[in-house]
């Protein structure tokens, strides 16, 4: 971030989560308020631009749909267990919390993310004319600055309770230790949620293709104001959550996504080689 400026790259990826919705059948991932929450002319300047419909493209997307709709399934289950709050950090554009399909189950959402950012989501939904249901929790955390306890304390969260949290795009533009921490208070909630997040792996863990597209990504997002800072191994990263108690610890790669999401295809969507992974936990 830098300064009040809200999120770019939450900006590219709701892009990205709209891009799938026009463009792909069947849709891996079903979001009939992505296009609309971009405002006017979203759906012209995708279809327009090259970046959203080229090769590249089709491959961030995918990217970008089969994370969200993991991170989905994972808290369906979650509900089904009991849990009745679902914490989002760095929401950035998501909007799950307005197509909410678990409202009969109390299911509450908290929205946490970055002060600038979440403002200017908030001024979004008012234009875009999606209501805020009343299950929806706003919690402004700036994650180096602040604590996630403490800005979800003062929306209410109750962390005697069960909790499923999702953390999408984000742990690789923090500190580890930031991440950590984080993961650390996850752990501290009442068990019977759990977690999903991404991460991207170091870059001496890639092969000479994945690392020249590392470098690239590295220098597009640094030149954006949001540099990548953490990167974690998948062994020791199992390790490390096992450690704080966490269980049934599932990390996918791009072989597993392809098989579970973009089976059978005929249009040849499907994510390449990653340079992160999905994970997936239980507390």
């Amino acid at each position: 971030m830098r300064g009040a400026r809200p999120s770019r790259t939450a900006y590219l990826v709701a892009m990205r989560r709209a891009a799938h919705q026009i463009f792909d059948q069947p849709k891996v991932f079903d979001d009939p308020l992505a296009t609309s929450i971009l405002g006017p002319g979203a759906e012209e300047r995708l279809k327009s631009e090259a970046r959203f419909v080229n090769r590249v493209g089709r491959a961030v997307r995918a990217s970008m749909a089969a994370r969200s709709r993991y991170a989905e399934d994972c808290l369906a289950r979650a509900v089904e267990r009991g849990t009745q709050q679902y914490v989002v950090l760095g929401a950035g554009l998501d909007t799950f919390a307005y197509r909410n399909p678990h409202g009969s189950r109390d299911l509450r959402v908290f929205e946490v993310d970055y002060p600038a950012t979440q403002e200017w989501k908030r001024e979004r939904l008012v234009a875009a004319g999606i209501a805020i249901p009343r299950s929806v929790h706003f919690a402004a955390v700036d994650f180096e600055h602040q604590t996630l306890a403490e800005g979800l304390s003062k929306a209410g969260f109750d962390a005697a309770r069960p909790a499923f949290f999702s953390w999408l795009g984000v742990t690789m533009y923090l500190s580890r230790g930031t991440v950590m921490d984080n993961l650390r208070f996850i752990a501290s909630v009442r068990p019977g949620g759990g977690v999903v997040f991404d991460y991207m792996v170091p870059r001496e863990m890639l092969s000479w293709a994945g690392r020249l597209i590392h470098r690239a990504l590295s220098r597009r997002v640094a030149r954006a104001g949001e540099p990548f800072r953490s990167f974690f191994a998948p062994d020791e990263l199992r390790q490390e959550l096992e450690a704080l108690g966490f269980h049934s610890i599932e990390s996918l790669g791009a072989a597993e996504i392809n098989a579970r999401y973009f089976a059978g295809r005929t249009d040849g969507l499907r994510v390449p080689g990653l340079l992160g992974r999905f994970l997936g936990a239980q507390r």
